[in-house]
């Protein structure tokens, strides 16, 4: 009897290196699919979109956003050469730990936890060190 993850979905492992390529391959997608908003942006509001602060702060995000992810990607790509090939990893059960952080992030109020990006910043807003 094989064992099951708690939504009744059966326990799969699969090569660790191999489920983080497709992650990489995955933000490089998304963050192509990102980086077309910029050019449609400016289609659609004309060169007058230039002249306004906060599109201005909307298309800096946007680049950001495309850095971000494009950074994570060579990040796990880079820590991926240095995992062995016979470590696995139960796909259902880390999707379902997935799950569980979104539902409590959902339920948190607002309130976010571990990570670099408070809520109360808009799109385009950075610090200085």
């Amino acid at each position: 009897m094989s064992s099951q993850t708690m939504y009744g979905e059966p326990n799969v492992e699969e090569n660790l290196p191999e489920v983080l390529m497709r992650v990489v391959s995955e933000l490089h997608d998304v963050a192509y699919l990102i980086e077309r908003i910029e050019p449609q942006l400016l289609d659609i509001g004309g060169d007058q979109i230039m002249q306004s602060a906060d599109a201005m702060k909307v298309l800096q995000g946007i680049d950001l956003a495309v850095q971000k992810t494009r950074g994570l990607a060579e990040f796990i790509d880079t820590i991926t050469a240095t995992i062995p090939s016979e470590w696995v990893v139960d796909v259902a059960t880390a999707l379902s730990l997935v799950k569980l952080t979104e539902m409590q992030k959902s339920l948190g109020a607002g309130m976010r936890h571990g990570h670099s990006q408070p809520l109360t910043k808009a799109a385009g807003d950075f610090d200085f060190f």
